[in-house]
C-alpha cells in the first residue's frame, strides 16, 4: 500500500514539475503576434485561393505586416480590400485592376469533332492521357469541368454544349481555373468590354484546324489584312489581337470566315445571358 502511495506521489509530483516547466517555457518562448495580422485576415475574402502568391489568406496577412507582400496583391478582394489593408498599415495603395477569366475556345459539341466517346474519369487531365483526349482538336476544351471544380466563388458552370461559362458578376480573376485547365485555354484579362478576341487556342495549320473544328482559327491572315489599326498578328499559327491597339471597329470579326473573332462586349452579354 505504501509503495502504491509512493508511486502516485512521485507521478503527481513529476506531473506538477513538468507542468510548471511547460508553462514557463510557453511564456518564455512565446512569439508575440502583431494584432494587425488578425485585422487584415478579417478583411481578406477568406477564399485561400493563392492568387496573391501565398498559400492562404493568413500567410498573406503575415507577409503584408512583415513588409514582404504588396498591399494590393489580393485579386479577389479588389480595390476595396486593398484600401482597407492600406488603412490598417497606414500607407497608400494603387487601385487593383478588376479581372475576369475568359475561355478561349468556342468549339462546343456541335462545332468541334470528336474522335471517340470517352466514358472515363470526369477529369480533363486524366482524359487527356487517353490518346490526347476525345476531342479532335488537341488544343480545345475537353469539357469535363476541372475549371468549374477549381473555382471557389462558383463563377464557372458547364454549359449544355460542353463548354465552361463564366459568370462575370461573380468572377474576380483569381486564376485558379486557369491553373486547373490542362490545355491552358483560360486567360485572365482586365474586366473590360472593349476590344475583340480571337476565341481559339489552336496552333495547328489550317487544314488540320478545319477538320477538327468549324470555328477554329486557320491563320488565314484575312483578319490581319482587314484591321486598319495593325492590331492583329499571326503567332504560331494563331491570330492574336493587341488589345492596346484595337479600337473595336469590328472589321476583323466581319472578315473572319470561321467566325472565330468576337467583340468582348458580346462575350460578356452572352455569358450573363447563359448563366443568368
Amino acid at each position: 500500500m505504501n509503495n502504491m502511495l509512493y508511486a502516485v506521489a512521485v507521478l503527481g509530483g513529476t506531473g506538477i514539475v513538468f507542468g510548471v516547466l511547460l508553462a514557463l517555457a510557453s511564456k518564455y518562448f512565446a512569439i508575440e503576434s502583431d494584432p494587425r495580422v488578425e485585422t487584415i485576415r478579417e478583411i481578406l475574402p477568406g477564399a485561400n485561393c493563392g492568387a496573391c502568391g501565398y498559400a492562404g489568406c493568413s500567410n498573406y496577412a503575415e507577409a503584408v505586416v512583415e513588409g514582404k507582400a504588396p498591399l494590393n496583391a489580393c485579386i479577389p478582394g479588389g480595390s476595396q480590400c486593398a484600401r482597407e489593408i492600406a488603412a490598417v498599415m497606414g500607407q497608400s495603395v494603387e487601385e487593383v485592376a478588376s479581372l475576369a477569366a475568359v475561355v478561349f475556345c468556342i468549339g462546343d459539341r456541335e462545332k468541334a469533332a470528336e474522335r471517340f466517346i470517352y466514358h472515363g474519369i470526369e477529369d480533363c487531365a486524366e482524359a487527356e492521357k487517353y490518346c490526347g483526349g476525345a476531342k479532335a482538336c488537341p488544343y480545345g476544351c475537353l469539357g469535363l469541368g476541372n475549371c468549374v471544380r477549381a473555382c471557389p466563388f462558383e463563377a464557372i458552370s458547364m454549359g449544355a454544349h460542353g463548354l465552361p461559362l463564366v459568370d462575370l458578376d461573380k468572377c474576380n480573376g483569381c486564376g485558379l481555373c486557369r491553373e486547373a485547365c490542362p490545355r491552358k485555354i483560360i486567360q485572365i484579362l482586365p474586366k473590360s468590354e472593349a476590344g475583340h478576341l480571337v476565341l481559339c487556342n489552336s496552333h495547328d495549320r489550317g487544314k488540320s484546324v478545319s477538320r477538327a473544328c468549324t470555328v477554329g482559327c486557320t491563320a488565314c491572315r484575312i483578319c490581319v489584312k482587314a484591321c486598319p489599326r495593325e492590331a492583329i498578328a499571326i503567332e504560331n499559327n494563331l491570330a492574336v489581337i493587341d488589345l492596346e491597339k484595337c479600337d473595336d471597329c469590328g472589321e476583323c470579326a466581319k472578315a473572319c470566315p470561321q467566325g472565330t473573332i468576337h467583340p468582348r462586349r458580346r462575350v460578356a452579354e452572352q455569358s450573363r445571358a447563359r448563366v443568368g
